[in-house]
């Protein structure tokens, strides 16, 4: 009654009727096909905001979905799991994405996400299918054929949230991936990267074909096995299911052979067949029989007769590393079931104390030499590789040895930390000397092992004493080693392995290993976590190219 009191608003009101007549008029006018495609565009327009608002709203919803399922204890297992089949995805799969998948939460994972974005599209663009990428000039490079970078860091880009780049690695894997080629292959090499990869793959996104592909290879893989004493053969064939002996010599590497366990015997598990698990338990029964120096190994052995090398080399880097590693890591993996693997560990890092690690001069710095071939004279020199043994001590001292093991770590991680400090690029040699009687330096580098290959060992082990810890400063060293990376290594199509740390502008020496990508970025992404626990050590062990592997109950 209000709106005709006033002629201004009967006017109005009648020039709106007239309008809505017009358009129901035109609407009429149109033909049935023009109808139906402004119904598709309404359409398509609703369906894309419900997307929007979806993808949104899902992972806080999911968290409070975990939380409840979590935190409740009327639900049980089969219950969840029963739960999560109804929305259309395994509850492993729910609780991976949260694990791995949300993404970067501070400016240095950013960081560190970007430097592997960085890497994969150089190697995408002038390498992809192939081994590796030679970033300066742009080329590729092929060891195994097996396209070991796509392989080797396709779990890093799951962890970093990367879905565009997992998804054209996995594409990759699926279409292009074969193992029939009638190539020799590393054996170890090729477990630890490429099997180890793809069974985490595996547990990660529930998808078979991941294990599909593994259990492939650990088959052709078996052939190393057939030596006369089951101590594997170092190169295998994997077309045609033969293996040999390194044409060098006769002798295998003992950090090669003994670690393979973690990840056969986690194909076992996943495809219920104990051939696999059985040939590499076998390995590490044999050589816990055999006589040892308090422990500690020579770095060859016969796969013929299935002994040592008399008199080689015992050292905790190259060739030896991984063997005192993997005991550790077998024992936890089994869920500290297996009793023997513990004490030849703690019988090693015993024989480490008295007869490798010693202190330099003048500053009394704790580092881990090695006993020379043929003498077993002291060699005062120390491996890249050897700054796994921090955090692999911090692991064991977590698990329930003693806390002598986490004073030496935390004293060989800071040794660790001023090889890289002691050189303008902040980055490390592949091999540091020390001094025993100076009275000016601790440590130095000769130029034939100044190269760096970016390798992961020292920030593996800032994150596992960041976990076990909660000390920031570890974060603070890794960043510093980070910068390093990205003020000397990065180039135009990614990063580059370096001729000399001791140089101002040091020579690139023009590859980019596939541990980079693997390793080095992972443990570099997982120590600057906000959320120590990401990959819970609980839960996960790390295989030796940091493919984390589900930990068994026995």
């Amino acid at each position: 009654i209000e709106t005709w009191r006033s002629s201004d608003n009967k006017d109005q009101y009648l020039e709106q009727s007239t309008s809505h007549r017009k358009i129901i008029r035109r609407w009429n006018q149109l033909s049935r096909l023009q109808r139906s495609l402004v119904y598709a565009f309404v359409i398509i327009l609703v369906i894309l905001l419900v997307i929007l608002l979806t993808s949104k709203a899902t992972p806080t919803n999911i968290k409070v979905e975990l939380n409840s399922l979590k935190n409740s204890s009327l639900v049980n297992d089969h219950q969840a799991a029963d739960s999560a089949q109804t929305r259309g995805r395994p509850l492993v799969g729910i609780i991976n994405s949260m694990l791995c998948l949300k993404g970067p939460g501070n400016a240095r994972q950013f960081a560190v996400v970007e430097s592997f974005k960085h890497a994969w599209r150089g190697y995408k663009d002038h390498a992809w299918g192939h081994d590796n990428l030679k970033p300066v000039s742009g080329m590729s490079f092929d060891w195994f054929s097996l396209g070991l970078t796509i392989v080797d860091s396709l779990d890093t880009a799951y962890i970093m949230g990367l879905n565009e780049e997992f998804e054209e690695g996995k594409e990759w894997i699926k279409n292009e991936l074969i193992f029939t080629k009638n190539k020799d292959v590393n054996f170890f090499e090729v477990t630890i990267r490429v099997l180890g990869a793809l069974l985490t793959n595996f547990h990660f996104t529930e998808d078979v074909m991941f294990l599909d592909k593994a259990k492939d290879l650990g088959e052709r893989l078996m052939a190393a096995f057939s030596s006369p004493s089951g101590i594997p053969y170092s190169d295998v064939n994997l077309g045609a299911r033969t293996a040999h002996a390194p044409e060098w010599s006769h002798y295998s590497t003992t950090a090669e052979v003994t670690t393979v366990q973690l990840e056969f015997r986690e194909l076992s598990r996943a495809t219920n067949n104990p051939m696999f698990e059985e040939a590499a338990s076998s390995v590490s029964e044999k050589i816990h029989q055999l006589p040892k120096k308090h422990g500690l190994v020579p770095i060859f052995i016969n796969p013929n007769t299935g002994h040592f090398l008399p008199h080689a080399t015992i050292t905790l880097g190259a060739r030896g590393d991984s063997y005192y590693e993997y005991l550790l890591k077998q024992w936890l993996q089994t869920g500290k079931t297996i009793n023997y693997l513990l004490d030849d560990y703690v019988t090693a890092v015993e024989g480490v104390r008295e007869f490798l690690a010693k202190r330099s001069s003048p500053n009394k710095r704790l580092f881990i030499g090695e006993l020379t071939s043929g003498s077993e004279s002291f060699n005062p020199k120390m491996d890249h590789l050897t700054c796994f043994l921090p955090g692999t001590l911090a692991l064991g001292h977590a698990n329930g040895l003693p806390d002598w093991h986490m004073t030496m770590a935390e004293e060989l991680l800071y040794t660790c930390y001023l090889t890289y400090a002691a050189h303008p690029t902040f980055l490390a040699p592949e091999i540091t000397h020390f001094n025993m009687a100076s009275t000016t330096d601790d440590m130095y580098t000769k130029t034939a092992d100044a190269h760096s290959l970016l390798r992961p060992e020292f920030v593996e082990s800032l994150w596992y004493m960041y976990q076990i810890t909660g000390n920031t400063t570890y974060q603070d060293w890794g960043w510093q080693i980070y910068q390093g990376f990205e003020k000397y290594a990065k180039v135009p199509n990614g990063y580059t392995s370096l001729a000399n740390v001791k140089a101002e502008k040091p020579i690139l020496r023009d590859m980019l290993e596939s541990f980079f990508l693997s390793e080095t970025l992972k443990y570099l992404y997982l120590l600057f976590s906000d959320d120590r626990f990401v990959i819970d050590l609980s839960k996960y062990v790390m295989n030796s190219e940091a493919h984390p592997l589900p930990i068994h109950k026995n």
